[in-house]
């Protein structure tokens, strides 16, 4: 499998899926919703199913007050076996409306996240990571027979095995990781405080909201601005309102009218950010090439000066083909930097550079103008 990483990269025009811009959120059971959906028209796909937790009665605290559990009709299975049927049809109906290239993520606790997996396996989708979503304030184990439930579990997977060219955002994110690499565990407090939807009687509307900083890592990671992205159980908007926020398309089921109702409030209230945060993000092996010579038929570098390096301790000539002379010995601003160093290989782009009146000038920052003036953003 070969996967594209990238960052929100330009891509040429494609067929385009319209979702009622004033309903971006259809009420009815995702299964048969999925169903009047074009084939092949979703890029990404967040689903947050029904969890299926099995509670047997109330949930109490040492004080004897009782706890706000998920204990809905909506997250009542009567068997594994039902379970395991609901969950092979929505995942057969999410495959079928996204693209070749298209990814899944479902999230889940250990009640089902499990079973899940292995029907993902079995339907031939291709498990890419496995996220660990750590809560920086979960709800404790108040009856103290368990480790306090500190985590929830995300996959990301492929339409299936062999699918090139899924979108992995990796150079952006590690920019904004410091230049490390992201890893599959998320520091992510739990959703709270005024980001929390609240019904008329000050209660939290939906009993299971996800953060926006869980959704906007998931879209930031695998999507890229005008992308259509479907969330299945939509319930109060989370990732329409995310997906608003950071300039992707949306398409959101929900089954409960007062939900979607809701989610459609708050996904019109989003402002999108401005297109310049969102900007493609080049990588170096993405952008044009551009040869040494082009610079100087450019008149960016001429003919007959030295191309030093940081430190002024090597010395090269440049000569009028696109060449440098170091002694002897001739070649391109690649192999004569390896030979200065005495090394195997070098990026010459970053090794060598010009003296200017204002002191030294990386020639790779000559090879942005080059890219610039071929409309062509500077790579990162």
């Amino acid at each position: 499998m070969v996967v594209s990483r990238r960052g929100a990269s330009a891509r040429p025009p494609r067929a385009s899926f319209e979702s009622r811009a004033s309903a971006p959120v259809l009420v009815g059971v995702c299964i048969a919703e999925l169903a009047k959906l074009p084939a092949a028209c979703v890029d990404l796909v967040f689903a947050d199913p029904p969890y299926n937790l099995q509670l047997q009665g109330d949930l109490k605290r040492p004080d004897d007050s009782r706890v706000d559990a998920v204990d809905d009709a909506w997250d009542k299975f009567a068997s594994f076996a039902a379970y395991d049927d609901f969950t092979r049809t929505w995942l057969l109906a999410c495959r079928r409306v996204m693209k070749p290239n298209a990814t899944l993520w479902v999230i889940g606790s250990y009640h089902n996240i499990f079973r899940v997996g292995t029907l993902l396996q079995d339907l031939g989708f291709w498990i890419l990571n496995d996220i660990v979503w750590r809560k920086s304030n979960p709800m404790p184990n108040f009856r103290g027979r368990r480790f306090t439930n500190a985590h929830e579990t995300l996959i990301w997977a492929a339409r299936e095995a062999g699918k090139r060219n899924y979108t992995f955002n990796y150079e952006a994110l590690k920019a904004g990781n410091e230049d490390i690499q992201v890893r599959s565990d998320w520091f992510i407090p739990l959703c709270t405080g005024e980001e929390r939807l609240k019904g008329q009687d000050g209660k939290k509307l939906h009993p299971t909201q996800k953060p926006e900083a869980l959704l906007g890592r998931v879209l930031l990671s695998a999507s890229r601005p005008d992308d259509l992205v479907l969330d299945p159980f939509c319930g109060s908007g989370t990732t329409g309102a995310v997906a608003r926020r950071l300039r992707r398309r949306f398409i959101g089921i929900e089954r409960d009218p007062d939900y979607a109702a809701a989610a459609r409030v708050r996904i019109g209230a989003v402002a999108p950010l401005p297109a310049p945060t969102l900007a493609s993000f080049m990588t170096a092996r993405e952008a044009p090439r551009v040869p040494f010579a082009a610079l100087i038929e450019r008149g960016l570098v001429s003919p007959g000066i030295s191309l030093v390096d940081a430190k002024r301790r090597h010395r090269a000539l440049v000569r009028a083909d696109g060449a440098l002379a170091l002694g002897e010995a001739v070649g391109s601003i690649h192999r004569i930097g390896a030979l200065a160093q005495g090394l195997e290989a070098c990026n010459g782009w970053t090794y060598w550079h010009v003296e200017t009146p204002h002191g030294l000038t990386l020639i790779d920052v000559l090879r942005a103008q080059v890219r610039a003036e071929m409309g062509t953003a500077q790579p990162n």
